[in-house]
């Protein structure tokens, strides 16, 4: 392009899905020859090295999380405590503000990268680098739950608050449930780590930063984008699908063996992500769901909340029946390979952004089983606005399902006679052909760099 190379550092917040999310736009920057500095804990680098693509120009970068009382000892990411403690890794993040500002005037990077540590934009004022808030949620989720019109600082938030998308919001398929309206309004408000709420944090990082990127389109996300934009006012800079690329490595035999024994697009897949824990009731009523579809099956997800072991918690009489079609798993499984593998025909989703990447550009069709924060808002985008799957519903009040809420959902998308299961199919493969277009991706990143040159 005949440019010169950018050296950027990234620093994203220590939750596996954002960790994923950043390592894909560094392995896209890094395809042209930017130099990337990546800051990971210590230990949780050799988890990520497979997924590295360009060792050669990115660069991890150890950091020790620094201790604080509460926190289990050798806790480096979301996935090594409960939800309930995640705000101590917040705050032990936030110790991290002075390595991270040896490293950064010893690197001397052009730009900064970053999510929840809101701090970072006024220490790279002070050094002379740009940074960018890389966000791995939507500009749907950004624009609706804490666009600036809402006052959230001034006024706080509510439930009923959220029941109405914010001034100015474009006309979309988002409407919250009460229950859900109840708990987001919950989560933005609550201390989340070193005695600030979330809304905080988030503001003042989206007030302070010079620029805002998103992974994803016009085409999909296009009028959000310009809101956020016009809300924050600053440049909202797009990478386009940054569709994760094929990891330097294959199935181990044993998923293998498993996948191929059954038919092409039979196998229902449902992970939930690396920390979602659902409690044993709901638990209970998915893997029967699955049961009742009368398909074969593989569920990767944590123990339920008071079980030791996934298997533990399975209904009694399940095992045997579902013997030889039926498999549930606790530990972590590679989930990018399976969802490429010809068997899987379904995926089960939390919705969460980086499942959700993988999957559209996978023929798998989508279940949508959302549970907290911008998975909610992503599962409306998805059965809403795209009509690329369908959402397993849920008590108006209580927010729970029910097995045959689950089996309906599947069948919906599996049932070759489906009304709903063909619009899905066909959106899904229309999206599909139109992410994994080569160059839309080249399109999107090459401008994507063209706009942070031109900030510098």
């Amino acid at each position: 392009m005949g440019e010169k190379m950018l050296h950027i550092a990234m620093y994203p917040w220590f939750a596996v899905g954002h960790i994923t999310s950043f390592l894909h736009i560094s392995n896209k920057l890094a395809e042209r020859g930017h130099k990337i500095s990546f800051f990971l804990p210590t230990k949780t680098q050799s988890k990520f090295e497979p997924f590295n693509l360009h060792p050669d120009v990115i660069t991890f970068i150890p950091i020790k999380v620094p201790h604080i009382d509460g926190l289990p000892l050798g806790t480096e990411t979301t996935t090594d405590i409960p939800f309930s403690l995640q705000h101590l890794l917040m705050a032990a993040m936030d110790l991290t503000e002075p390595a991270i500002e040896a490293s950064l005037r010893e690197l001397k990077p052009h730009f900064f990268f970053f999510d929840f540590t809101y701090w970072v934009p006024a220490l790279c004022h002070r050094l002379g680098i740009k940074s960018m808030y890389y966000c791995t949620i939507s500009p749907a989720t950004v624009g609706y739950l804490i666009s600036p019109t809402r006052k959230i600082l001034e006024k706080g938030l509510t439930g009923s608050d959220l029941m109405e998308p914010p001034l100015g919001f474009p006309s979309s398929s988002i409407k919250l449930r009460d229950h859900e309206a109840r708990g987001l309004a919950a989560a933005t408000i609550k201390e989340y780590g070193s005695g600030i709420s979330f809304v905080v944090r988030q503001s003042t990082a989206l007030n302070e930063c010079d620029a805002i990127g998103f992974k994803t389109c016009r085409e999909i996300e296009g009028p959000y984008c310009d809101y956020v934009e016009k809300q924050f006012e600053k440049p909202v800079i797009l990478a386009g699908p940054v569709a994760p690329g094929p990891p330097n490595k294959t199935l181990e035999e044993r998923w293998e063996k498993l996948l191929s024994s059954f038919q092409a697009q039979t196998l229902i897949f449902c992970a939930f992500g690396s920390e979602c824990v659902l409690n044993k009731d709901q638990f209970q009523e998915l893997v029967l769901g699955l049961e009742l579809t009368g398909l074969p099956f593989l569920v990767a997800l944590k123990p339920p909340m008071g079980a030791e072991t996934t298997e533990s918690a399975l209904p009694e009489g399940f095992k045997e029946r579902v013997k030889g079609r039926g498999f549930v798993h606790g530990g972590w499984v590679p989930q990018q390979l399976i969802l490429s593998h010809p068997s899987v025909g379904c995926f089960v989703t939390h919705c969460g952004s980086g499942s959700l990447s993988e999957a559209m550009v996978n023929d798998c069709q989508l279940v949508l089983l959302p549970h907290i924060g911008d998975q909610i808002i992503n599962a409306r985008l998805m059965a809403g606005d795209l009509k690329v799957g369908v959402e397993v519903e849920k008590g108006e009040e209580d927010g729970l399902f029910r097995k045959d809420d689950v089996c309906k959902a599947v069948m919906a998308v599996m049932d070759d006679d489906s009304e709903v299961g063909k619009q899905a199919r066909a959106n899904h493969a229309k999206w599909k052909d139109f992410l994994s277009g080569k160059g839309l991706e080249i399109s999107y990143i090459d401008s994507f760099v063209e706009k942070l040159h031109a900030l510098i």
